[in-house]
Parts: structure tokens; sequence; C-alpha cells
């Protein structure tokens, strides 16, 4: 697969830190606004690709001041969500929004098959290939491994205001998210599955890399407008760096005891 398919922009994935010493590996499905010119913004206006339609605002800047604070390998995606959202499986019809929140997307409406399955093999696979890899390459090194994928969330959806400052959502994996809740002091402002919920459906990550391995993963979802300046992310950075060196020791072994319980139904 040809690595550089659009002359204006980055991969389809930036690993950073791909030797950290960290258990955790962090990933950025939605880091990057980026459009190449030749899909002509989607027929979107430029008022529109700075929206969190495009992108998880903040999250690339929190997942790289996280990835040094704490040494771990993180990866970023390279394309705008809007071209292919890398958190969806290919089958899900958010995969290649027509519409995403209340703005359509032109660019998107009536793709041929042959457009569908480019963006899957250049955005799409490159990204999740490399994720994999690194997975494969730990697990035969016998490393302890989690997952903990960063994205952001708008304050305010559809008219309806979101107090939460931060969410942490699970699936499985519900030792690892409650104690990842706790060291971030809980409260009214961290909330467990907010604003939605995993679902294998309409997620990709924690299901495929984290549940379908054996290997304990979660998302946290901060809240965009606390995150949008550097400042910002920088101390989010730091909060979670401080709540992953809080997590109890025995965190992911109560994990892992869920989880042969749950595989032993």
């Amino acid at each position: 697969m040809d690595p550089h398919p659009f002359s204006d922009g980055p991969d389809a994935v930036t690993c950073l830190n791909a030797e950290g010493a960290s258990p955790f590996v962090l990933t950025c499905e939605h880091a990057s606004r980026h459009i190449p010119a030749a899909y002509d913004s989607l027929g979107l206006p430029e008022s529109e690709l700075g929206r969190h339609i495009a992108w998880d605002i903040g999250a690339a800047s929190v997942t790289r001041h996280l990835s040094a604070l704490i040494d771990a390998p993180a990866f970023l995606s390279g394309f705008s969500r809007l071209l292919i959202d890398l958190n969806r499986p290919l089958e899900a019809p958010s995969s290649i929004p027509i519409r995403s929140e209340d703005t359509d997307i032109p660019g998107n409406v009536g793709l041929d098959p042959q457009e569908r399955d480019r963006r899957a093999r250049v955005m799409f696979a490159p990204y999740h290939a490399a994720i994999a890899r690194h997975l494969d390459t730990r697990r035969a090194a016998d490393r302890p491994t989690r997952i903990l994928s960063v994205h952001s969330f708008t304050p305010v959806f559809r008219g309806v205001a979101r107090p939460w400052h931060a969410g942490v959502l699970y699936a499985r994996d519900a030792a690892y998210g409650e104690a990842l809740i706790a060291a971030l002091g809980g409260g009214p402002w961290v909330a467990a599955n907010e604003p939605y919920v995993i679902d294998r459906a309409e997620d990709y990550t924690v299901p495929i890399h984290g549940e379908d391995r054996g290997i304990p993963a979660v998302l946290i979802a901060l809240r965009q407008d606390l995150i949008a300046q550097e400042t910002g992310a920088r101390a989010w950075a730091e909060r979670l760096a401080a709540a992953i060196a809080a997590l109890p020791a025995d965190t992911f072994d109560a994990n892992a005891t869920a989880t042969a319980r749950t595989a032993r139904g």
C-alpha cells in the first residue's frame, strides 16, 4: 500500500514513543481535521471544519503530552473523521457520515464502493494495522499492556448542556474504568460512561484492540472547552498522568479476574 497517497498531508498514522516503557498504549482516533485538497473540503465551509464534527478538539495535544509524561507509545490519526471515522466499524452507518450532528456532508453523499474501499485502505487500515502490530510485538515480548483511547466531547450537544469535565467509558473492563474514575477524583465532574456508552456496533478501538485481545481498554473523553488550548491540554495530561500513577496495584488483577469470569459464562 502506498504510504503517501496524498501529496498535501500527513501519513494515516503517527506513532510517538514506540519504545516507551509504560504498560499504557495511547490511541487518538480523531486527532486530525486534515482533508486532502482532492476532496474539496467535502463541500463544507471552513467554519464547519473547525468544529467537533471534523475532529476531537484538544485530544491530540492531550495525547502528545501524556505520552511524554508517562513514557507511553501513542498512535494518532492523520485524517479527519469526516472522511472515515477510525473509531467506527466499517459497516457502521456512521463510518462515513452523510450527516454529522445537524450538518450535512455533501462530499460523502452517494459514494461508490470504490471510493469507500479507497478510504478504508488508505486511512482506516494503516492506522489500525500499526496498532495491531505494536500490540502483537508487546504480546510476543510478554509486556503488560493497557489501552487508553483519548477523545473529547462538546460542552453542548443539540442544545443540551453536558456538565461533566470528563467521562471514562468502558464495557467489559469495569475494574480499570472505575479505578481510573476514582483516581481522577470521581464526583459529578468525572462520570462513568458519559457522554455515551461503548457499543461494539458503533465503537472500534476498545472492542477490537482491547476486548478481543484480552487487553484492558477504556476510553477517556474530555470536554473540549477544557483542552482546546495548550495550557488546558497540558493540565489534563498532567492530571491523567497522576491518576495513572495512583491506580491501585491490583487494578488489573481484578480486571483479569472479571474477564476470566465473563469468559466462563
